[in-house]
């Protein structure tokens, strides 16, 4: 076997991190912050039940749930995090009674040395864990449950009434029911961040949020996983630097005298995957609207320059639909160019491969509209009764939001699309040859993309929050950034191949090993996002360690840069594939400035204590999920196109106005807003505290709304990018995009976004 060294140590690496991911995810379920069966006072008065706190949390799941505000740090921006909110009113609710009692001031005005008292006795309250497992009860002090009162008050209000200042729309949630639970799901959420785990000092979710009034403080954990992970990032960048000094480059070929794909011939399925790439540009221009849209409620909440858009469609479901939508168009591009390349790898056309490609989109475009329709109808309360909104509607988690029987669809889609696939790639599967190793890692990444989906079904309805967290962010991170980024390496190293300007000797075992070294620290980095999730400290120094291990594949970066930059530049035919490389190449420079600068920025334990649920997430969130996996989805689209009409010339100016369009657009809504938004968010929760950092105060002060305001010209200009990269698709079915004059006459004039065989191996149908 060819390369079993590599095979040896990519099966260990994946074997070994799936049994750590498994056996922590084993451990986290037993050791979850419990949800007590009631809450009394010591007289023993019922103040709510735990059936009150799982009714609330669906309750907040059927309105939006991480989409209005967030729990735990993880949600949208605009309105507060729900459990650091809680937790700094109640906080200072019994400050105050406290203070009145003693001397009828508030404690914001008495003497430093009675405030250091008083809230020395808070801490001890609010930090003991009254949690009885044997009864199954909380027992709260009557000041405390006299908060409770008033808390859950002012939230009844806020969703009644509506907040301008949270993009909550009046009328959000009005039934007197539903607000009392969902108020008991906030100060549950609240109760077990600042509750000692039984037998430690730190709180269920590691003592976060940062709240000085009830003691809650980075503990020594959280900054020696910090050093740890920097020095493991050092050592592993220095490391991977010294082997990769004493190997070869990797060998790069003169192109060939004509391209390889000249001459070649549509397969019908092939043809049939041009519609995929019309829907990919709509749903990545709806997107863009949307991303403006929810971007403009955070300075006018309640409307869209003065139209009352909030009340046909709040914040939450632009917000969903945008988050979404990204997700959509992303995953349309990727699974389309692996439905094209499967008969080019083989030669073969399978038997209906056609109606099969045909149906799937069908499935798509049902799977869109009504998932997107869903989450707006029960956003708005339309579900009506019964458990409608899960299933079709809302879910309330952040990318996964979809209701569970569209997301059952698409799970089910993927892998009729993970056979379609398969049967296409199979029959050069079965032929000894070089590049063999490179197609059967391509089936492998394709059943991992079909596969980790299913994670999002591993919870239900009436799941705990904690073990939520657990299986979505093995969607989010393993599914997202993980399998797919395989899936594209191998794609990229298979369309480079069969250019002939890199041997399969040499992609072979470096596809191999780059998907090592990213999967060592990928696939046990997911704890990254769960360090507050209610976890215990394993997870933070696993999630710390490996999560500083994904960063260093990205020092090669600049290898790879210099690699795609000299493929561009190269002469004759190979021009035509310039500006698909130079997709590429800003695919590598977001690769190291979203996911890599600005990613590990927030993931040392200590700078995600304070920054979490701030405004440095969506500035990760953004340069890395567009940037690198976005604009990956449009480099494999214009490869596809490319493959398509081989002996067609572009106009490529549109395209190069849309690629600068789209990097400029995003670098400017990066650093002129987002960055110093969420470096004076920081700022913030370190001096005052989380809830101060996301209050409407801190955030409507006129410099945060200058910064809002600030996002407009990068917008703006990324918008024009969008549409001009429309534009050029649509021009190669309309001809626009095309210089006629160069076109091929010597046979009938094909589908424009259809695609051909090399002439050397012209498809045949089976």
């Amino acid at each position: 076997m060819q390369h079993r060294k590599l095979w040896f140590g990519l099966g260990a690496v994946v074997l070994v991190s799936f049994l750590v991911l498994g056996g922590q995810g084993v451990r986290i379920s037993r050791s979850l912050p419990p949800i007590p069966d009631k809450v009394v006072t010591p007289d023993g008065t019922v103040l709510l039940t735990g059936e009150a706190i799982m009714r609330g949390q669906n309750v907040w799941q059927s309105i939006g749930g991480q989409q209005v505000g967030s729990v735990w740090g993880h949600g949208a921006y605009v309105a507060p995090d729900w459990s650091a909110d809680w937790l700094h009113r109640e906080a200072t609710f019994v400050l105050d009674t406290w203070a009145r009692a003693e001397s009828r001031a508030s404690y914001a005005v008495a003497p430093a040395e009675r405030q250091a008292a008083l809230r020395a006795r808070l801490a001890g309250v609010m930090r003991t864990n009254t949690y009885d497992a044997s009864t199954g009860t909380v027992t709260l002090e009557p000041v405390r449950a006299e908060a409770m009162r008033v808390n859950a008050a002012h939230y009844a209000d806020v969703f009644a009434k509506g907040r301008s200042a949270y993009a909550i729309p009046e009328g959000a949630l009005t039934d007197p029911g539903k607000l009392k639970d969902l108020g008991a799901f906030f100060w549950w959420t609240s109760w077990v961040t600042s509750t000692n785990r039984p037998g430690d000092s730190v709180s269920y979710t590691q003592n976060w949020p940062h709240e000085p009034l009830v003691g809650n403080v980075p503990a020594s954990g959280v900054l020696m996983w910090s050093l740890a992970s920097v020095v493991l990032l050092l050592a592993g960048a220095a490391g991977l630097i010294w082997y990769m000094s004493g190997k070869k480059e990797d060998e790069e070929l003169t192109p060939p005298a004509k391209d390889p794909f000249s001459g070649m011939q549509l397969t019908p399925s092939q043809r049939a995957t041009g519609k995929y790439f019309l829907v990919v540009v709509a749903l990545f221009l709806a997107q863009v609207g949307l991303g403006g849209v929810t971007a403009h409620f955070g300075v006018e909440g309640a409307g869209f320059y003065g139209i009352p858009l909030a009340k046909y469609v709040p914040y939450a479901v632009t917000r969903s639909w945008h988050t979404q939508l990204g997700i959509f168009w992303i995953a349309t591009a990727w699974l389309a160019t692996g439905l094209f390349i499967g008969p080019a790898v083989s030669g073969v056309e399978p038997k209906y491969q056609r109606a099969g490609v045909n149906f799937l989109f069908v499935c798509l475009l049902i799977i869109v509209v009504g998932a997107l329709f869903g989450q707006w109808a029960s956003v708005q309360q339309r579900m009506g009764s019964g458990d409608y909104w899960y299933w079709f509607g809302h879910q309330g988690w952040e990318y996964v939001d979809l209701g569970r029987f569209w997301q059952i669809f698409l799970f089910v889609g993927l892998f009729v699309w993970l056979f379609l696939t398969a049967r296409a790639v199979w029959p050069a599967l079965k032929k000894p040859a070089e590049g063999r190793p490179l197609l059967v890692l391509f089936v492998i990444s394709s059943l991992a993309i079909a596969s980790f989906y299913g994670a999002g079904l591993m919870y239900g309805q009436r799941s705990h929050m904690g073990m939520v967290e657990y299986w979505r962010w093995w969607v989010v991170h393993l599914w997202v950034e993980g399998f797919f980024e395989v899936f594209a390496t191998v794609v990229m190293a298979f369309l480079f191949t069969r250019l002939g300007v890199l041997s399969a000797r040499t992609a072979v075992p470096a596809v191999l090993f780059t998907t090592t070294i990213f999967l060592v620290g990928g696939i046990i980095g997911t704890f990254h996002h769960l360090y507050f999730s209610g976890t215990p400290a394993a997870v933070m120094a696993l999630g710390a360690t490996f999560s500083a291990l994904e960063v260093v594949p990205l020092v090669l970066v600049g290898r790879e840069v210099w690699s795609h930059l000299r493929l561009s530049r190269l002469p004759g035919w190979m021009e035509q594939y310039r500006w698909p490389i130079l997709f590429f190449i800003g695919v590598a420079f977001w690769n190291l400035v979203g996911a890599g600068l600005f990613g590990f920025l927030i993931n040392p334990p200590v700078a995600l204590y304070y920054m979490q649920g701030l405004n440095l997430t969506p500035l990760h969130g953004h340069t890395a999920l567009f940037g690198v996996y976005g604009m990956l989805g449009i480099a494999l689209m214009l490869f596809t196109f490319r493959m398509m009409q081989p002996e067609a010339k572009w106009k490529t100016k549109t395209l190069a106005w849309a690629f600068w369009n789209l990097n400029a657009g995003l670098l400017l809504m990066a650093v002129l807003s987002l960055l110093p938004i969420g470096v004076l968010q920081t700022q913030a929760a370190i001096e005052q505290g989380t809830w101060w950092a996301r209050s409407a105060e801190f955030m409507q002060m006129p410099l945060m709304g200058t910064l809002r305001w600030l996002r407009v010209p990068g917008d703006v200009l990324f918008a024009v990018g969008a549409l001009q990269l429309a534009w050029f698709v649509v021009g190669l079915k309309t001809g626009w995009s095309l210089e006629r004059a160069e076109a091929p006459r010597t046979q009938p004039e094909p589908e424009r976004l259809g695609a051909a065989a090399p002439a050397h191996a012209v498809l045949r149908r089976r």
